[in-house]
């Protein structure tokens, strides 16, 4: 194939699925990327981008579908940039999510033979976010959308009757909202402008306990406008708990850390995962897939191997919601958490289950694990879960100082997990293997959960091959500063 340009039309078969949802084609060792295509597809496409080995391109045609490829559902797709892999049979998307970790171990960790085990489906494939981020901005005859960004738009919102992967009570929060802004006429956010009102709807649930916390973020001066939403917002949803109101006086398209006041009601809501009663609030962390997450915490607990006799670190343990579910399973958990506001709600979630197993610790894990090594116990597991950005060089190194004899490693991106496994690895670690779990139906993203091992004889090799080189380097720096010149 020759390399093609900008613009080309191509005719080709995709072979797979990339990481992200691109299908992958191949000719002649050069690579394409393209939108919406599924393996199996025979298409036709536009180049969009064109580099020396790789392109991307946009679908203009299937011109023979493969047996992967399904009809979306959503009426939305593929405007709305929310899910990308409607279109792909979902058997076909595990194994992709599958291949996907363990290539990025291969490729990026440059770890051989690990078992990467098939990935445990979900239990329903759509309603089963239990949080949701509206975006408002003005139409082309400047009237009021809210639903999400259009594919590869920052200015632009495709507007939403209905998304199949929020609940029915997230849909209709939204709703409500939107009646209430046009009856009001409150204009959406023009980002492009920077002027209106309206600026982003935030629906978090309780799928277990039914409870419902909306938070509506606007532009600076809507306070009166904002209290006219309490009545019709009690009036339609019996199980709401909390209704907020934040402030984003900013450029920036953000729903985090910003001014919130409580309308009415109080500001968290409570979810249950295995028996154990969590307090969330708006700005807390906590897995999209309540279905799944217990699941999840399961595998966790496997991975760890608890039989009542271990001593648990959780690790960077924001509101303590996995430390919490497998404290029945150890002899104690301690988390560590640099937040305090977090590290509170992690003390408060122990004290409300009366899980006397568990304390937590507020600071960075570097510091408290130095700090107070005398008085702490030894750590017989460790567990991380750390953002898509991975664990950083620091944060692996103070992981290491506790010397776990066993690892968990929850990992939310192939690509950075991969990156942390090698050097897991290479401080004599053993990467016994990784389990998969499809925390998120119709998208890319994969979760997963690796057991690492440590291996007493390696980690006093690599200890031994440090010291050398270090010795050496000190053997070859000059005593003292050299002579003054005569020059």
């Amino acid at each position: 194939m020759a390399r093609p340009q900008r613009d080309d039309e191509l005719e080709l078969d995709v072979d797979s699925l990339a990481f992200g949802g691109l299908g992958v084609s191949r000719n002649d060792g050069f690579v394409v990327f393209s939108t919406d295509t599924a393996p199996g597809d025979r298409v036709r496409v536009r180049v969009r981008k064109a580099r020396r080995r790789w392109a991307e391109a946009d679908l203009i045609e299937v011109v023979a579908p493969g047996p992967a490829r399904v009809v979306p559902p959503c009426p939305y797709v593929p405007a709305c940039g929310g899910c990308r892999l409607q279109h792909v049979a979902y058997a076909a998307t595990l194994e992709a999510k599958r291949a996907h970790i363990a290539d990025h171990l291969q490729r990026i960790g440059h770890l051989e033979g690990i078992e990467v085990r098939s990935v445990d489906p979900a239990v329903a494939q759509f309603g089963y976010r239990n949080k949701m981020e509206y975006s408002a901005a003005p139409g082309t005859d400047g009237a009021l959308r809210l639903g999400f960004h259009r594919r590869g738009r920052w200015d632009e919102v495709v507007d939403i009757d209905a998304c199949l992967l929020a609940t029915a009570a997230g849909n209709a929060a939204r709703e409500t909202v939107r009646a209430w802004a046009q009856e009001l006429g409150i204009p959406p956010y023009d980002q492009r402008a920077q002027t209106g009102m309206l600026r982003h709807v935030v629906v978090r649930e309780g799928i277990a306990t039914g409870e419902l916390l909306v938070t509506v973020v606007t532009a600076p001066g809507a306070e009166a406008l904002v209290d006219e939403l309490i009545g019709p917002m009690c009036a339609a949803h019996p199980n709401l708990v909390g209704l907020l109101h934040a402030v984003n006086d900013g450029v920036s398209e953000t729903t985090q850390g910003l001014p919130t006041r409580v309308l009415w009601g109080r500001d968290h809501f409570f979810e249950e995962i295995l028996g154990v009663r969590l307090a969330l609030s708006s700005q807390s962390f906590f897995q999209t897939n309540s279905q799944m997450t217990g699941h999840l915490y399961t595998r966790v607990a496997e991975a760890a191997g608890l039989d009542g006799s271990q001593v648990v670190y959780d690790l960077f343990c924001g509101v303590g919601s996995i430390g919490l579910t497998v404290a029945a399973h150890a002899r104690e958990v301690i988390g560590v958490e640099i937040m305090p506001e977090a590290a509170a709600d992690a003390a408060r979630n122990a004290a409300a289950n009366g899980v006397t197993r568990y304390r937590v610790l507020t600071g960075d894990v570097g510091r408290v694990v130095r700090e107070q090594r005398e008085s702490l116990p030894t750590a017989d597991v460790a567990i991380v879960d750390p953002p898509r950005g991975g664990l950083s060089g620091r944060a692996i190194r103070r992981v290491l100082d506790l010397e776990p004899a066993v690892l968990v490693y929850v990992s939310c991106h192939p690509a950075t997990f991969a990156e942390n496994a090698a050097k897991f690895v290479l401080a004599g670690y053993d990467l016994e293997y990784v389990q998969p779990v499809d925390m998120f139906p119709n998208t890319p993203h994969v979760e997963a959960v690796a057991r690492f091992v440590r291996d007493p004889t390696r980690v006093a090799e690599v200890r031994a091959a440090a010291d050398a080189a270090a010795s050496a380097d000190r053997g070859t720096r000059p005593a003292g500063p050299p002579p003054p010149s005569d020059q």
